[in-house]
Order: C-alpha cells, then structure tokens, then sequence
C-alpha cells in the first residue's frame, strides 16, 4: 500500500458551468449569432450544432449535462 495521502478537489460544478456559459456565449457573439436563441435551441433540442466549432465553443458545451445546465440557470434567475 502507498504510504502518500491522495488529495481529492472537489469541482466546483456552478464555475464550470458559468465559464463554459460565458466562454460558448462570447464565441456565438463573435460569430455573428444571437447567443441566446441558440444556447436556447441547444437546451431544448440537445443538438450541438446550434453551437459553435469556434473556440471549442461546442465541445465546451457538450461536457455540461443539460440538466444540471437547467438547473443552474433556474436557480440564478430565481435567486435574481
């Protein structure tokens, strides 16, 4: 058996979620697209090509689950 002590760090799910949100949005935004109406249409329909390739803007987006993303943004909007 190791004699070292594993550290675990847990992730912080709510500042993943807000940076990939912010990072997807600002490239949608350089694009040329309205940022809203397509992460809107990636929620409803789960398909990433309302997404972005531009700055892995739909692989970030993928590594969310759409219900976790729900949540979080439900809770922000409620708590606002």
């Amino acid at each position: 058996m190791d004699e070292y002590t594993r550290k675990f760090d847990v992730v912080d799910k709510k500042h993943e979620i807000k940076e990939i949100l912010t990072s997807v949005y600002n490239s949608l935004l350089v694009k040329g697209y309205n940022p809203i109406n397509q992460i809107v249409g990636y929620i409803i329909s789960e398909d990433p090509t309302y997404i972005t390739n531009y700055n892995n803007a739909r692989t970030l987006i993928c590594r969310l689950d759409r219900d976790e993303l729900l949540a979080e943004l439900l809770n922000n909007y409620l708590q606002k």
